[in-house]
Parts: C-alpha cells; structure tokens; sequence
C-alpha cells in the first residue's frame, strides 16, 4: 500500500486482519526452531557419545560453554530485531540458522561440538524464537494472552514432532545427514516466510492491533506509546521475580529433556520409547498453554507464575519413581506442562508491563537469561545425578530451586492490572 493512501474504518472492516496471519506465520516459524532446542538435540547426544569417542559430561559441557556462547551473543539481538523490524530479521536468522545446522554436520571433536552447539543456540533456540515472538507481540493487545498461549500450544505440538522426526532420519541415514536435513527444512520453510509472510506492524498496512477499526484510546501505536526502555525494566524486581521463574524452567526442563533416554533408559524404555515420551510433554504443555494463556489476560502474574514452578516441583519428585506405564506418562505431561504454563507468560507480561517500542531489547534479556540457564541444566543434573547415585536424588534436590523461586513469585507487584477484555477505544 502506497504510504500516501490513508484507509477508511469501511476498509479496514473489509479487509481481513493481517495478524491473524502472522501468528500462523510466526507459530511456524517458532516450531522450526526445534533441530536448536534440546527436544532436538537429545536424539542427537548418544550418537555424537559413541562416534566421537566423548564422555556424556564431555558432552554435556560442550553443550553448556555452546549455549552460554550463544547467550551472550543474544544480548544484541533483541535491539537489532527493534531496529530492522521482523520480517527483515527474520530473513537472515533463518539463514544463518540452517548454515549453524550444516556446521553441525561436520562436527570432529570436542571444539567444533562447542562452535557447532553455539551456532544452533544462539540462532535457533535463541534468535528465532524471539523474532517469532517479537512478531506477534506488535500485533495484538487486549487478546496477547489469548493469541501466545494458543501460539506457544501449537508449537508445543509441532516441535515434539521434531525428535521424532531427527529420530527418523538419524536411523536411516546417520546424525550427520540428519543435521543437513535439518538445515534445509529450515531453509525450505523459514525463509520463504520471513521474505514473503512477515508484516513488522499493523500501521505498515493501514491497520490497528487486534484489528480494531481506529486507533486505541492511547495512540495508534497502542501499547507502544506507553513504552519504557530496556533500562527502565531491568531495575524492577518484578522483571527480576518473572525471569528467575524463566531462568529455573529453562535449566530443569533442560536438564531433564536432555538426558531423557538415559533417565528412562535406567527404568526399562528403549532409547525409542523414551523419545516418544516427548508426545505426552506436548498434551500437558497444550492443556498449559492454553488455560494458563486464557487467563494470562484476566488474572494478576503472581498466581499464574507460581502454578508453573509448582508443576516442575511435581514433575522432579516424580523422577525418582517413575516407571514403564502410567507413571512415565504422568512424568511426561506434568513435565510439559510446567513448561507450557510459562511460555505464554513472559510474551504476555513482558508488553503489558513495558511496552513496544523497545520490547525485542527487553524481551531479548529475558530469552538471554533462559538460554544462559537453560545452558547450566544438563552438566548440572549430570554432576548431580552422579555425586547423589542417580537422577531421582538429583530431582529431589533440585526441586528446592522451583520451589524456594515459586513462593518469592507471589510477591510480584503488578499495580493498576486491569483485565484486557474491553476493546480499546471502544
């Protein structure tokens, strides 16, 4: 559209409402970071042991010093992403993602583990899940919650295909075309829609967020006219208070979906049963996802916060007696579910709290500070599991974390929450 052309509120009621589309679109996108995350990874970590001479801990380690490497490279990307827009960000994400896979393919020894698992890190788990965040932020305000917890169940689902999938290919052609693979799906499926898909802001065609015909009560920017820097929210204890509860989920779930086939390999699965575990994950992140979405947009942080650090307390006490059969599957969905509960929270509050116009700044602290936890995890639970005699007293001792972390969450001070059910300017 021509920038000279202004649209009529008649138009705008006809024309469909792009954001809509950029949630599919950006859903997608979000599911193909999947081959970075440790859902991915996982299938990837007995082969790599056994090809390449390396111990687990080596692995491990490898996998720590990758993703702590890939952190800090994320501090930038937030900022970027602010100042290119989304739909240019996530062009050249999407490629250097799949040429971080390739680099994968041609791991030789321990170095090239780290370079390769801070290549995947930083730009899939890390980068492309932020910019496909960051592009449906821009769009929705009154229904975030609602629009991210059904965004992040999809997702949920898609990417525990992804282990599955790798599985598959691992079997029949090896872990290293596997990892080529990987590269060109993401090349096939990500770039396409990043170039062609991605809109940055409703404004860049004539349209408000959540489709509203005129412009919210604050400004046609909506949420971003109330905007505070990057600054502003890092001296809040509540941005503090949310990112502690990211920081545990990250590490545990890590931790626990890393060594999933040797935690339930000891208990009687084979390395393909323990993978399929990964499917129940995704029912109780879908369940999760979606209640906790849903009333994301309603309800203060603090309650919704704690509810997800006290399924990860249940889903650690349940390492230590899990067993073939139900137990392994209640395992698997609260486990998911601690995950699911969160994943709509911080694309939710994160805006709410602060704003737009430097959300991808903000929003990259946040994912900075996961993907650094998320980086301690496995080594964690290994040196752990290995001092206690096993992963059901390393559970247990790891529960206190989520736990001590989900009592300081009901302090989280959310002043003048109002529930967003009114449309705006209406």
């Amino acid at each position: 559209m021509s920038p000279l052309i202004t649209p009529t509120d008649s138009d705008r009621t006809r024309r469909p409402f792009v954001g809509w589309r950029i949630a599919v679109l950006a859903t997608i996108t979000g599911a193909m970071t999947g081959p970075g995350q440790t859902i991915g990874v996982s299938v990837f970590v007995d082969p790599i042991i056994g090809d390449l001479g390396l111990t687990r801990s080596q692995v491990s380690a490898a996998y720590l010093v990758g993703t702590l490497l890939g952190a800090i490279a994320l501090v930038r990307v937030g900022r970027w992403i602010d100042q290119v827009g989304s739909k240019r960000a996530m062009t050249w994400i999407g490629v250097a993602f799949g040429v971080g896979l390739v680099v994968m393919s041609g791991v030789n020894g321990l170095v090239t583990l780290v370079v390769g698992f801070t290549l995947i890190r930083w730009l899939g788990q890390g980068s492309l899940g932020l910019v496909s965040t960051v592009s449906i932020t821009h769009w929705f305000e009154r229904r975030r919650g609602l629009v991210f917890g059904v965004s992040f169940t999809v997702v949920s689902a898609l990417m525990a295909l992804t282990p599955v999938f790798l599985g598959l290919a691992v079997e029949a052609y090896g872990w290293r075309s596997a990892w080529m693979i990987a590269a060109a799906a993401v090349w096939i499926v990500v770039v396409p829609i990043a170039r062609f898909g991605i809109v940055d802001r409703p404004a860049d065609v004539g349209q408000y967020v959540d489709g509203d015909v005129s412009p919210p009560v604050h400004g046609d920017l909506g949420a971003a006219s109330l905007s505070r820097s990057r600054r502003e929210a890092l001296v809040e204890s509540r941005f503090w208070l949310l990112n502690a509860a990211v920081a545990t989920t990250a590490m545990l779930v890590t931790a626990l979906n890393f060594h999933q086939i040797s935690i339930l390999g000891e208990e009687g699965l084979t390395a393909t049963e323990a993978a399929t575990m990964f499917l129940p994950q995704v029912v109780g992140a879908i369940v999760a996802g979606l209640i906790v979405g849903a009333l994301a947009d309603r309800i203060p942080a603090r309650f919704l916060v704690a509810l997800s650090m006290a399924l990860l307390v249940c889903s650690l006490l349940l390492v230590s007696v899990v067993r073939p059969g139900w137990p392994v599957v209640v395992y698997a969905i609260l486990l998911g579910a601690s995950a699911g509960a969160q994943r709509p929270l911080v694309a939710t509050l994160l805006p709410r709290w602060y704003g737009l116009i430097h959300i991808g700044a903000i929003q990259g602290v946040s994912a900075l500070l996961g993907v650094a936890a998320s980086a301690t995890g496995p080594l964690a639970l290994s040196l752990v599991s290995g001092w206690m005699g096993g992963y059901g007293p390393a559970a247990l001792l790891l529960s206190v974390v989520p736990l001590l972390i989900g009592v300081a969450t009901l302090a989280i001070d959310e002043p003048e929450f109002v529930p967003r059910t009114v449309p705006a300017g209406r």
